[in-house]
């Protein structure tokens, strides 16, 4: 069954370096798809116009649309990351080359995408059954840029 919903991304004229960067960032990544603008416009003939691109079997399209549209934290993708070492791996890649680390896990690539690279064990500590853990893990979440597994263990401990 082909996917319902697709993420469309619009992009100035980055679309096929966003894809190339996306599907070497991610390991289960391809780009399935290159379609070019023809005579009719509106873009360049020849030149890129849509891009599909598959991560771990998400289907994204990435629009070569130019400068009207630029991206905002009103929308993210989150990254589900099993421990610190893919943490610190998605981060280091999405901030390379002119990202941008933000709060509470959230960062900006180079393109000005908003990502949240968060830890499995952050998930598991806000729906902790204690609230004082969920509250001392928070309040750690809050002061951190990228999200650090032990620091957020300890804070929830009480250590």
């Amino acid at each position: 069954m082909a996917q319902k919903i697709t993420t469309f991304l619009w992009f100035d004229d980055q679309a096929e370096q966003a894809a190339e960067f996306y599907t070497t960032v991610f390991e289960h990544g391809r780009i399935t798809e290159v379609q070019r603008y023809s005579e009719a416009g509106p873009g360049e003939a020849g030149s890129v116009m849509l891009v599909s691109f598959d991560l771990f079997g998400q289907e994204f399209l990435a629009l070569n649309g130019g400068p009207v549209f630029r991206f905002n934290e009103a929308v993210s993708l989150q990254v589900d990351c099993a421990d610190q070492a893919e943490v610190d791996r998605y981060w280091e890649l999405l901030t390379a080359g002119g990202g941008a680390p933000g709060p509470c896990g959230w960062l900006k690539d180079r393109y000005g995408l908003s990502w949240q690279i968060v830890p499995r064990r952050m998930t598991e500590l806000l729906t902790d059954p204690d609230p004082e853990r969920v509250r001392r893990a928070t309040a750690a979440m809050l002061t951190m840029g990228k999200l650090d597994v032990a620091a957020l263990d300890a804070a929830a401990d009480g250590t």
